[in-house]
Order: C-alpha cells, then sequence, then structure tokens
C-alpha cells in the first residue's frame, strides 16, 4: 500500500538545536515513503549540521538566505509548493518569531506565507521547555491551529535528564503520514457548524445575549474544514473573521439561526451544534428606546425560544449530531441528559466556571461523552485542539454508522 505522503512536498525547517544531527534521519525516512524533502535551515542551524548533508540525502537545494545571489524568491514559491511544513528541531528562538509573527529570516518567513499545515516538533534544554514565556508562545501557536509533536522526557544535551528532547524521527514521519490522511477525513461531506452568542432585541439598543465568542464553533468549522469536509458555518454576533473557504452565514436571533439551520439541513450529514442558543425571548419588542424617566420598574416577560438541538435530533435520521453541554454544576448529569433528551451522538461538555474553560477564552476543558455513553475527560487544551479532538470522534462514529448500514 502507497504511503499517503507519496509525492507529497515536505518543506523541513531545521532550526539552531543539536537535535538538527536528527533531521538528517528524517529527510532520509520522508524520501523512503515517496515525499519530496525541501530543506530550509537557518543561519544557527548550519553550526550544527551543514547544509551539504541535507542536500546530499533530500537532492534539493537547502535554502539558507531570504535572498540569495541568484535572486530567486523561495519565500514566494516554496510555500506555494509545499503540501506539510515540517520544523524539527524547533528551537525556542523560532518558536517565539513565529508566535509574534516575525519573519527575520527565510524559515519564519516561509511559515507566515505557507498555507499549509505547519507540524512543530520543539527540542531544547528542560529549563527553557518549561519557561512560561515559551508555554504562552506554544499554547499562541496551537490556538492558530499549529501542531505540535513532542518533546519527550529523556537524556539532554546538557547531560541532564528532562523534558525538551525532540521526539524521534519515525515517530515524527508516522505522525506526519496519519496527518495527511486526516486531510481526507471528511471529503465528501457536509456538515453545518454553528458558533457564538444570540442576541434577543428588548428595544431599538438593548438586548439579551450571554459572553460566548464564537472561538470554539470558529475553530471546529476550520478543524472540519481543514480535513476535507464542505462546511456551513452559521454564527450569531462575533468579532471573529470567518474561516476561508466556508459557507457562511451571519444570524443574531435565536429564531433566525433556527431558520438558517433548519432551511441547510436536509443538505448535510450532521451538526455540530456549537452555538451559544439563547433560551429565551422578550415577549415584547419596544420599537424605540427605552426612557428610564418613564418608569420606576420594568418588567419584562420572556417566553422560550425554538429548541434547535432538540428539533435536529428528532429529525435527524442518519445524520450525525453533536451538541454542547455548557454547565456551572452536575455536569455530567447535566450532559448525560442532554445527550438523550436531544436525541444526540457526542455530547461536549464542559464547566464554564473552571479557569481556563468556557466563554471568550482561547482554551477549554471538556468532557466527551457518545451515545453509548463512553466518555473521555480533556484536559486544558486550546480550542483547536478541542476541535481535533471531537472530529476525531465524529469520524469514529462514522465508521461505525457506516459499518452497521454495511451489515444490515
Amino acid at each position: 500500500m502507497d504511503s499517503a505522503l507519496k509525492r507529497k512536498n515536505v518543506l523541513l525547517g531545521i532550526s539552531g538545536s543539536i537535535a538538527a544531527y536528527k533531521a538528517a534521519e528524517i529527510v532520509r525516512l520522508l524520501r523512503k515513503r515517496g515525499a519530496a524533502v525541501y530543506p530550509i535551515m537557518t543561519k544557527a542551524a548550519t553550526h550544527f549540521v551543514h547544509p551539504i548533508t541535507f542536500q546530499a540525502l533530500a537532492s534539493q537545494k537547502v535554502t539558507l538566505e531570504l535572498f540569495d545571489k541568484n535572486k530567486e524568491m523561495r519565500h514566494l514559491s516554496l510555500p506555494r509548493l509545499a503540501d506539510l511544513l515540517l520544523i524539527a528541531p524547533a528551537s525556542a528562538n523560532v518558536i517565539g518569531k513565529m508566535a509574534s509573527g516575525i519573519a527575520d529570516e527565510i524559515l519564519t518567513t516561509i511559515v507566515l506565507a505557507t498555507e499549509a499545515p505547519v507540524v512543530i516538533a520543539p527540542a531544547m534544554d528542560h529549563g527553557m521547555y518549561k519557561s512560561p514565556i515559551l508555554q504562552r508562545n506554544i499554547s499562541k501557536l496551537k490556538a492558530f491551529g499549529y501542531r505540535f509533536i513532542g518533546p519527550e522526557k529523556g537524556d539532554l544535551a546538557s547531560g541532564e535528564v528532562g523534558m525538551g528532547r525532540m521526539t524521534e524521527p519515525s515517530e515524527i514521519v508516522q505522525y506526519l503520514e496519519e496527518l495527511i490522511q486526516s486531510r481526507d477525513d471528511f471529503r465528501g461531506k457536509t456538515f453545518l457548524v454553528t458558533a457564538g452568542p444570540t442576541r434577543e432585541r428588548l428595544d431599538t439598543v438593548r438586548f439579551f445575549s450571554n459572553y460566548s465568542s464564537g472561538k470554539m464553533g470558529y475553530a471546529l468549522a476550520e478543524e472540519g474544514r481543514w480535513r476535507g469536509a464542505k462546511i456551513i458555518l452559521v454564527s450569531g454576533p462575533s468579532s471573529l473573521t470567518p474561516p476561508g473557504g466556508v459557507e457562511f452565514y451571519r444570524v443574531e436571533s435565536a429564531q433566525e439561526m433556527y431558520d438558517t439551520v433548519m432551511s441547510k439541513f436536509p443538505q448535510v450529514d450532521g451538526v455540530l451544534m456549537a452555538a451559544a442558543v439563547s433560551d429565551y425571548r422578550p415577549a415584547r419588542r419596544w420599537q424605540n428606546k427605552i426612557k428610564k424617566e418613564s418608569r420606576e420598574k420594568l418588567v419584562v416577560e420572556l417566553v422560550q425560544n425554538p429548541d434547535i438541538l432538540k428539533e435536529l435530533g428528532e429529525k435527524k435520521a442518519n445524520k450525525i449530531l453533536v451538541g454542547f453541554c455548557a454547565e456551572t454544576k452536575d455536569l455530567e448529569k447535566e450532559a448525560r441528559k442532554k445527550l438523550i433528551t436531544k436525541g444526540l451522538d457526542l455530547v461536549v461538555a464542559n464547566d464554564v466556571t473552571l479557569e481556563g474553560a468556557g466563554f471568550e477564552v482561547d482554551t477549554n476543558i471538556v468532557t466527551l461523552i457518545d451515545g453509548q455513553g463512553k466518555k473521555e475527560a480533556l484536559s486544558r487544551r486550546s480550542k483547536r485542539e478541542v476541535a481535533q479532538k471531537v472530529w476525531d470522534k465524529v469520524k469514529q462514529l462514522t465508521e461505525v454508522r457506516k459499518i452497521s448500514r454495511e451489515m444490515a
């Protein structure tokens, strides 16, 4: 069986670390799987391994400078060529530059210019790896969708043992293989993702809403699109920019979201309902601004909004339905209740009172519970990483459903 890396163009960025010698083995393994490898070295990397080594192994010119004597614009041509960009080893310096958007040499310039997936394999002393600044930079890059592999705990160049050792070349290449394969996970499938809050108008200047920023839903849309699905994103008010390549609809009220979701539902293979939809709306909408001088007390009657998720569960047939459950207490109990009453295949539950979870932040802490009651608790991680795990579960559900249909 052919490797998923066969005939793929892999850019290999090598930065200044003693682990640079391991990059030579990465080149060999990638070429063995049929990939074309284009080495890119920072100036610091050349102090550890001579460029001739990589040129001989890759049978490609090693890119060293942002501007070379032939005036080739490789910072533009290589990003367009790439199916994948791997940085191994990735030093703390290079990670910091990427996190800050600095492009002062060829490797970081290519990182900014490419639309290919970027995989980062850190390598450094354990003291540097534990630095709060570095950890913040890694979290920032993860939130943008950059993928990390490692580092591992082991023997370091300093002679000490600790976290910071680069993951072994064979494991890195296997990870790349699986990553490339995942680009086709949902090829030919269409999924609808909802995101953000809804706003329920009271008068011309006031509304009822919640703290949802849309970050979780937008991360789901971006990850689903990256893995080959056609994505229809229905979003309530949000300051976020919609991911490229998605079919996008902006709505405001719960009723508008209901109307849009129901109109698109027949077209899709599944729905990931990450929006925080208002349960209630004012029974009356004032046509003008309510003036406080006109009354000492204002009593507002609220009525229920349509239960979008419940109605989808009643209509879903063979479609995959994923719901989200944000709670402040009895998390698992409420999540399992929602799983059953809404007819879900998967519920993503989170306690919004926990630090680093819930609304407006870049991270989340969730528990995934599927229709069979199987539970998987995820520690705090970026919302893009949570999205990856959710789509992994959707893939499993899709495969199980396919097998069941074939056996019927």
